[in-house]
C-alpha cells in the first residue's frame, strides 16, 4: 500500500540522504510504499527547533508542529564498512520525517488515519 504526500507549503521533509539538520519543503507529490516501512512514530514538537534549508538558511520549526517519522526496513539501508576507525559493518536505515506545520490543513490527519487503519491492535 502506498501513501501519497501532496505538495503543500505547510509540509517539510527531513531524510538521511540530506545533510544533518537540513529540511526541504515538499514541492511535488510523491508516494511512500508502506510495505517497506519498518517503524512509524507520531509526535508533536514541544519546543522550537532550528534547522537549515538547502541553502543553509535557518528555519524555525514552531511549537505544535506534528511529525510522522517513517523508519524504512533493513532492505533499504546503506552499509558502512568502518565505524570509529574499526573494521566492522553497520546498517544505516533510510528514514523520512514529515513535519506538518501548525497551519497545515488536514493532510496529517488523513495520512495518520490511513496508517493507523493498517494496525491490527489499535
Amino acid at each position: 500500500m502506498f501513501i501519497k504526500i501532496r505538495k503543500n507549503c505547510g509540509i517539510l521533509l527531513e531524510q538521511n540522504g540530506l545533510e544533518k539538520r537540513h529540511l526541504v519543503p515538499v514541492t511535488s507529490n510523491f508516494l511512500i510504499n508502506l510495505n517497506q516501512v519498518a517503524e512509524v512514530s507520531f509526535y508533536t514538537i514541544k519546543e522550537e527547533k532550528k534547522r537549515l534549508d538547502l541553502e543553509h538558511h535557518e528555519i524555525t520549526i514552531p511549537v505544535h508542529t506534528r511529525v510522522i517519522h517513517l523508519q524504512m526496513s533493513y532492505m533499504h539501508s546503506s552499509y558502512k564498512e568502518t565505524v570509529n576507525n574499526q573494521k566492522t559493518s553497520m546498517a544505516d536505515r533510510c528514514f523520512y520525517k514529515l513535519y506538518f506545520l501548525p497551519e497545515e490543513m488536514g493532510q496529517y490527519d488523513a495520512i495518520r488515519n490511513q496508517i493507523e487503519g493498517l494496525v491490527l491492535n489499535p
